[in-house]
C-alpha cells in the first residue's frame, strides 16, 4: 500500500490531543510532548510543508494549576480551566517553536465563526494569510466561552473541518493510541489495522472509547468521525501516535492510513453538514422537496407548510419533507416569528402584501446542503 500523498502533502493539519501532551489526569504540561510535536512541525516546514497545528490540552493543563485532579463534568469548570491552560500551551508552543525560529499564533474558533457566511470567510483568509506569512497556526476551541450549542465537542472533529476550511492536503491525528486496532488495544491478539481503504470496511471493528488518561474528550468513535468527514472530502488521514509520527510521516508502515474518496467540493457547504447545530425546521410539501433534491434550486416560502422551533435570520435550520424526513440542511434568511405570513405565498404576492424586502428566497441554494 502506497503512502505517496503522506510524503507528498504540501499542506498539512495536525491534531493532538490531550493524552498526548500532559500525561495522567491532573498532570502538568509535559515539556518533552511539546518539543517533539514542535521538532515534527519543523520537520515538515522543512521539506516543504505548510501546517496548521490543532491542539487538544487546554482544559487539562489548567487543571494542576487549579488544584484539580481529574477533568471537571460541567462546562462551567471546564471553561475555567480552559482559560487558565490556554496561556500555559501557547506559551510552551511559542517556546519551543522559536528554537526552530518558527513563529506560531494562537487562532480559537466556536462553529459560530465558521458556519455563518461572513465569519466563514474571515476564518479562512486568516488562516490561509498566516500560511503565507509562514507562521504556525495553533487552533483549538474556544472553550473558555464557547456555550453547549456552539461546541464542535471535539477536536478530532474540528480538525478535519480545519483541513476542509483550508483545502488540506492531509489530515494527522496524533494519539496516545498508536493506530486502529481489530480489537481494543489491550486486549490479547489485538492487531494493527495500517490501511482502510473505505469506512465501511471497519464497521464491525470494536471501537473504543476516551483513552486511559481521562483528560480526553474523544476516543477512537471521534477519529473514525474525522476520517470520515476528511476523506469523504478527498482528503486522506492518518492516525499515529507521538512516538511513531516522523516514521508515519516520511512513509513508514506505521499508524492507520485512511484513503480519500471523495471529492473536493464547496467546503463551507461540508462545514454546514457537520459543524452546524440546526434551530429548527421547515416543513416542505411533494413539489419543493423534488426541486431542492432534483433541480438544486433555492427553497422560496411556496414550497413550505409549517415551521417548528424558534430562530432568527442566518441560524441553520432543517428542511423536512411531509413524512419527517431531513433531506437537507441551510442558512434560513428570516426570523421564525416571520416565516407563518409568508407560507405559501409566491415572492411576488409578498412584496405586495409585506414589501420588497420580502421577495427572496427562504434559504437561498448556495447556503444549503443535500443530507
Amino acid at each position: 500500500m502506497s503512502r505517496r500523498a503522506v510524503i507528498s502533502a504540501k499542506r498539512v493539519v495536525i491534531k493532538i490531543g490531550s493524552s498526548s501532551l500532559t500525561g495522567t489526569a491532573g498532570s502538568k504540561l509535559d515539556n518533552s510532548a511539546v518539543s517533539k510535536i514542535a521538532d515534527l512541525v519543523a520537520s515538515l516546514r522543512s521539506r516543504g510543508s505548510e501546517v496548521v497545528l490543532v491542539s487538544s490540552g487546554a482544559i487539562a493543563a489548567g487543571l494542576a494549576p487549579l488544584g484539580l485532579s481529574a477533568r471537571p463534568k460541567d462546562l462551567a469548570t471546564q471553561q475555567a480551566a480552559a482559560s487558565v491552560g490556554q496561556g500555559l500551551l501557547i506559551a510552551k508552543y511559542n517556546e519551543n517553536f522559536s528554537r526552530h525560529n518558527l513563529v506560531s499564533s494562537q487562532v480559537l474558533l466556536t462553529t459560530e465563526d465558521v458556519v455563518r457566511r461572513s465569519h466563514y470567510q474571515n476564518a479562512q483568509q486568516t488562516l490561509n494569510k498566516l500560511l503565507s506569512l509562514g507562521v504556525v497556526p495553533i487552533i483549538n476551541e474556544n472553550d473558555s466561552v464557547g456555550t453547549q450549542e456552539i461546541r464542535f465537542g471535539d477536536n478530532d472533529r474540528l480538525a478535519a473541518l480545519v483541513s476542509l476550511l483550508i483545502s488540506a492536503d492531509l489530515l494527522v491525528l496524533i494519539s496516545d493510541v498508536d493506530a486502529l486496532y481489530d480489537a481494543p488495544p489491550t486486549q490479547a491478539g489485538a492487531k494493527a489495522i495500517h490501511f482502510v481503504d473505505r469506512i465501511s470496511d471497519i464497521e464491525k471493528v470494536e471501537i473504543g472509547g476516551v483513552g486511559s488518561s481521562g483528560v480526553g474528550s474523544g476516543g477512537m468513535v471521534t477519529k473514525i468521525e474525522a476520517a470520515r468527514i476528511s476523506t469523504g472530502a478527498g482528503i486522506p488521514m492518518l492516525l499515529t501516535s507521538l512516538e511513531k509520527s516522523t516514521g508515519a510521516l516520511s512513509g513508514d508502515e506505521a499508524g492507520t492510513y485512511f484513503a480519500a474518496h471523495g471529492t473536493r467540493s464547496n467546503s463551507r457547504l461540508l462545514w454546514l453538514a457537520h459543524a452546524s447545530t440546526p434551530r429548527g425546521r421547515l416543513i416542505l410539501d411533494a413539489g419543493a422537496v423534488t426541486a431542492i433534491l432534483e433541480r438544486g434550486v433555492s427553497l422560496l416560502p411556496a414550497g413550505v407548510t409549517a415551521v417548528e422551533g424558534e430562530f432568527i435570520s442566518g441560524d441553520t435550520v432543517e428542511l423536512v419533507s411531509a413524512d419527517k424526513k431531513v433531506i437537507a440542511r441551510g442558512l434560513v434568511a428570516f426570523d421564525s416569528a416571520e416565516i407563518p405570513q409568508m407560507l405559501g405565498r409566491s415572492t411576488k404576492e409578498l412584496a405586495a402584501s409585506l414589501g420588497a424586502e420580502y421577495e427572496r428566497e427562504l434559504v437561498h441554494r448556495d447556503d444549503l446542503v443535500l443530507l
